[in-house]
């Protein structure tokens, strides 16, 4: 069977990106300031894959494009539930940023804000309250929320796990 590549990946699923944020950095040389932006971008089918990119160059446009790029390389997948939430809660930490996710009941929304409201969008989850601590920064933010989601894990993997079958799992 033949590998897929990025180029099948992209054509297979209808890929929503975001970006979550723009930054003006400025790198010191010899000859003064060498100006430059920092873009942050969100990949996501609203299906359970996401990633998060960053993406360097000297115009707005080629970072965007590097950011994606970025981002379909660490695309996860999110086991969501029926209610298109999360099996459980969890907490994910990426550098200071520490985030918080919770289940909630059908109908509530996404309780979130900054950038774990995006990536959790367009992941496709669409009931779960979510808090954001310790930090501000949306990258780091956003990178815990990813850690977060990629440690979930469904009824059927604790399952296999442990070797024995879901319905002994229910009823320890």
């Amino acid at each position: 069977m033949k590998k897929k590549s990025i180029k099948d990946k992209e054509q297979e699923n209808n890929w929503e990106e975001k970006v979550v944020q723009v930054k003006r950095v400025t790198k010191v040389v010899k000859g003064g300031k060498k100006l430059s932006f920092r873009a942050i971008l969100i990949v996501g089918n609203e299906k359970g894959e996401i990633g998060v990119g960053i993406g360097k160059a000297s115009d707005v446009i080629g970072a965007v494009k590097k950011g994606v790029t970025d981002a379909k390389k660490h695309i996860i997948n999110v086991p969501l539930t029926k209610s298109y939430s999360i099996p459980h809660p969890i907490e994910g930490i990426s550098g200071a940023a520490k985030v918080i996710l919770r289940p909630s009941a059908i109908g509530s929304g996404v309780i979130a804000g900054g950038s774990t409201r995006t990536v959790l969008e367009l992941a496709g989850v669409k009931n779960i309250l979510a808090k954001q601590l310790r930090s501000s920064n949306t990258l780091n933010n956003a990178r815990a929320v990813l850690n977060a989601l990629s440690q979930l894990r469904t009824f059927q993997n604790t399952a296999q796990n442990r070797d024995i079958n879901i319905e002994r799992l229910f009823n320890m």
